[in-house]
């Protein structure tokens, strides 16, 4: 169980909880590009769902950012003054209720891009202004022994398909399904996670 204030969350109540920081601040702007924090989350889920994914993909592009929304979330300090690592943030919370492939998708998207620029010449190029100024607070591109690293998880191809979902929901005036279209997409993957029937 995850004590976040006065709610404390559940197999059951998670989803509610997820649907709940959409609708509170889904309308945040996203780091200085043309859409919302829950337009860009929905983008990446409809993105994904449009190529094809199994769900626990489009599941973890829809939830990737949730880790923004960290004063929802009653374990983290206020102590950071730059990168709030907000990868990290969200897989700690995710990491309870859902499966290590979706946490992962979470915990390294970041990392992903670190990865993509070290190893795909015309990648950083695409790169939103917003993502290159993050990128430099994150790290830069990987070293060598860090692509190395990083490809030693099972997961690193999921992960870099998330990480480019990310990157394509920034698209101003485009129309996805809401967070509600998802929710029972949300709640299969926890069940069947936790062991639920609900």
């Amino acid at each position: 169980m995850s004590d976040t204030g006065s709610q404390t969350l559940s197999p059951e109540t998670i989803v509610d909880f997820l649907a709940g920081i959409f609708d509170r601040r889904g309308g945040e702007e996203y780091l200085g590009e043309p859409v919302t924090m829950a337009e860009h989350m929905l983008q990446g889920a409809h993105f994904a769902e449009q190529a094809g994914e199994a769900e626990i993909i489009v599941v973890a592009a829809l939830l990737h950012d949730i880790g923004h929304f960290t004063s929802e979330f009653g374990t983290f300090s206020m102590d950071d003054v730059e990168d709030r690592h907000h990868e990290e943030a969200g897989a700690r919370v995710l990491e309870q209720f859902f499966p290590t492939l979706v946490t992962d998708c979470v915990r390294y998207h970041v990392a992903a891009k670190r990865y993509l620029c070290a190893t795909d010449p015309a990648y950083l190029g695409k790169l939103s202004a917003a993502s290159v100024h993050s990128l430099n607070l994150q790290g830069g591109p990987m070293s060598a022994d860090e692509v190395v690293e990083f490809e030693k998880n099972g997961n690193c191809e999921e992960i870099v398909r998330v990480r480019l979902y990310d990157d394509a929901g920034k698209q101003a005036d485009l129309t996805t399904q809401p967070f509600s279209y998802y929710a029972p997409m949300v709640q299969r993957i926890v069940d069947a996670h936790c062991g639920g029937t609900a």
